[in-house]
């Protein structure tokens, strides 16, 4: 899925604001001001797009995880784990961590978009690559589970 659709859904999904959202960058260790924000979410046909890169995106999920959750502090004398690539894969497991979802609350936000999967399938989404049950999160799964967000954090009361 293309990465500025991705913001703007978990902008709207989330009612986050201009500020909110660049201190969200902030807490990712990258710098964005609210024209560079405002260009990033634009859609590819309106003028000034900028297209949002995957180093920037994933600044964006690791900010809001830690706007979210916390910082999550390093015990010493361990090494900070190397990111992993953006993939939608990873996308969908930062969002899961950022929500402090479990597999029953994803599964109730994609079925809030009309959208009906197992837990085996979910699971499959978060194994490791090599991983024989691994299975690659196609940009339908993310737009569903992004629609059911926005619907559950937008109209709590259905």
């Amino acid at each position: 899925m293309i990465n500025n659709d991705v913001l703007r859904r978990v902008r709207y999904a989330l009612d986050l604001n201009d500020q909110t959202m660049i201190e969200i960058f902030a807490l990712g260790e990258a710098e964005v001001n609210r024209i560079n924000l405002l260009n990033l979410l634009k859609k590819d046909n309106q003028e000034g797009y900028v297209e949002l890169d995957n180093k920037l995106m994933d600044a964006f999920l690791n900010g809001l995880i830690t706007h979210k959750r916390g910082k999550l502090e390093t015990p010493p004398g361990q090494a900070k784990k190397p990111d992993m690539p953006l993939t939608n894969n990873s996308i969908l497991k930062k969002l899961r961590i950022a929500l402090n979802f479990k597999e029953e609350d994803m599964l109730k936000t994609l079925k809030l978009a009309d959208f009906k999967i197992s837990k085996g399938e979910l699971s499959a989404f978060f194994r490791q690559k090599g991983h024989k049950n691994y299975r690659d999160c196609g940009d339908q799964i993310i737009r569903n589970f992004l629609q059911g967000l926005a619907i559950h954090f937008r109209k709590p009361d259905e």
